[in-house]
C-alpha cells in the first residue's frame, strides 16, 4: 500500500500502465518475467548443488518459517512479489534511482548467521536483475511475475523438502 500511495504521490496517479504491458509487444513482459525466474531459481539449484553454505540457508528458511501450508506459502509468494515489485521498482527505483533502490531491497533481505550472507547476496542479484527489467521494460509486469514465480516455486519446494524430511 505504501508503495502505491508513493506511486500516486509522484505521478499524480497510480497508472494501469505501470502494471501491465499495455504497448504493442507487451506480450514479451510476462515471458521475460517467466524467463528470469528460470534463471534465477536454475542458478540457485545449481548453487545449492555445489555449496554447502546454500543448503545450510535452507536449512535455516526452514526453521525460521515453520509449517507453513501450501495455500500459505504461495499466497506468501504473491503478497510479497507484488508489494516488493510496487515498492522497490514501482516507487523507490524511479524516486531514487536504479542503485540505491537495489541496495535498499539487498539491505532488507539480510540476518543474522553467516549463511544469511549468501541470501544478501542472492537479492542483490535478484534485485539487479529486477530492476534491470523495470528499466528495459518500463513497466513492473516482468518483474512482479519473476518475483512472485521465484517467491513460489522457492517456497513450494522448500516445503516439500521439509515434508520429505519430516
Amino acid at each position: 500500500m505504501l508503495g502505491a500511495a508513493w506511486i500516486g504521490w509522484q505521478r499524480g496517479r497510480v497508472p494501469l500502465g505501470l502494471f501491465l504491458p499495455l504497448r504493442e509487444g507487451g506480450w514479451l513482459d510476462p515471458l521475460l518475467g517467466v524467463a528470469a525466474a528460470a534463471a534465477l531459481v536454475l542458478g540457485w539449484l545449481l548453487l545449492r548443488r555445489s555449496v554447502a553454505l546454500a543448503r545450510a540457508l535452507e536449512a535455516t528458511i526452514r526453521v525460521r518459517l515453520g509449517p507453513l501450508p501450501t495455500s500459505e506459502a504461495l499466497g506468501l509468494a504473491l503478497l510479497s512479489g507484488v508489494a516488493e515489485e510496487v515498492f522497490f521498482r514501482g516507487a523507490l527505483q524511479p524516486a531514487w534511482g536504479y542503485p540505491i533502490a537495489t541496495l535498499l531491497f539487498t539491505a532488507l533481505h539480510s540476518g543474522r548467521g553467516r549463511e544469511m550472507l549468501l541470501w544478501t547476496a542472492s537479492a542483490l542479484f535478484a534485485g539487479a536483475l529486477l530492476g534491470g527489467l523495470m528499466l528495459w521494460r518500463g513497466n513492473l509486469c516482468a518483474p512482479i511475475v519473476c518475483h512472485v514465480l521465484v517467491n513460489a516455486v522457492q517456497l513450494r519446494r522448500l516445503l516439500g523438502t521439509a515434508t520429505a524430511a519430516s
